[in-house]
C-alpha cells in the first residue's frame, strides 16, 4: 500500500515534530512513503528555529518529502525581506520565533539572526500538493476554481464554515490552519488535522491510503507536554 502521512501545524514545537517523525518511521520501517508537512512551522511556540533546523536535516531516504507553506511561514519570510512587515510578524508570534534563535538572551534578537539557510527554506515552500485522490494544502481551497488557478490567500488563510464538508471535485482536501482542541475534524470532503498542538501538546498525523479516495485510513496521535510545561 502506498501511503501519505500528513503532519499539521507545528508552530515551534520541535519535540512534537521529532515524535511524529519517529512514529512514522516505526510505521514505514524503511519503506517508501510520502510525508507532507502542512505548513506553519514557526511562531507562537518555543522552538521555531529548532523546527527549521530539523526540517533541513536528513530524513529517511525512502520518503518523498513535501514541505507546504503556511500563512505564518509567509509572515516570517515577508518580515525578513521587508522591515515594514516586522510589526505584523511580532504581533503574530514572531517574538517567540526570534527568541528561539538566542534562548539565553534577555531581549528579542534582531531579525538578522535568522540564518540564510532558514530564509531559503521559507522561500522555496510549496503552496499545494495534489495526488490521485487528494489535495494537501495549509488552509483550504476554493471548490469553484481549478486547482491550478487557486489564489494564494485562499490556500494560506481560508477558514471553512463548520458545516462545510466540501472537497475539490472528487478529491478530498487535507489541511490544517483552523485549530480545534477536540480535532481532528473528519468530514466527507475534507480533513482538518489542526489540533492546536503547540498549546495542547497533542499532534495528530493523518495516514492516507494513496490508492483509495476519501479521508484518513488511520490517525497517529503524538502526545507531548502542553505549552506551559515545555
Amino acid at each position: 500500500m502506498s501511503t501519505t502521512y500528513a503532519i499539521p501545524d507545528l508552530h515551534g514545537r520541535r519535540d512534537l515534530l521529532d515524535l511524529a517523525v519517529d512514529a512514522i518511521a516505526q510505521r514505514t520501517r524503511g519503506g517508501v512513503a510520502t510525508v507532507v508537512l502542512l505548513g506553519d512551522y514557526v511562531n507562537k511556540g518555543p522552538a521555531s528555529a529548532q523546527v527549521l533546523d530539523r526540517l533541513l536535516t536528513s530524513f529517511d531516504q525512502a520518503w518523498q518529502l513535501v514541505f507546504l507553506k503556511g500563512n505564518h511561514d509567509g509572515i516570517m519570510f515577508d518580515a525578513l525581506r521587508d522591515a515594514g512587515a516586522l510589526p505584523q510578524w511580532l504581533e503574530n508570534g514572531g517574538a517567540a520565533t526570534l527568541r528561539s534563535y538566542a534562548p539565553q538572551s534577555d531581549h528579542i534578537p534582531d531579525p538578522g539572526i535568522v540564518p540564510e539557510g532558514h530564509r531559503a527554506f521559507l522561500e522555496r515552500l510549496r503552496l499545494i500538493h495534489i495526488d490521485a485522490h487528494r489535495v494537501y494544502v495549509h488552509a483550504g481551497v476554493d471548490p469553484a476554481r481549478p486547482l491550478d488557478a487557486q489564489q494564494e490567500s485562499t490556500l494560506l488563510t481560508k477558514r471553512y464554515a463548520a458545516d462545510d464538508a466540501s472537497g475539490h471535485g472528487d478529491r478530498h482536501v487535507v489541511h490544517g490552519h483552523h485549530p480545534f482542541r477536540d480535532g481532528p475534524k473528519l468530514l466527507r470532503g475534507r480533513t482538518d488535522l489542526d489540533t492546536l498542538a503547540w498549546q495542547t501538546g497533542r499532534l495528530v498525523v493523518g495516514v492516507f491510503d494513496d490508492e483509495r479516495p476519501g479521508g484518513p485510513a488511520d490517525l497517529i496521535k503524538v502526545i507531548g507536554p502542553s505549552y506551559q510545561d515545555v
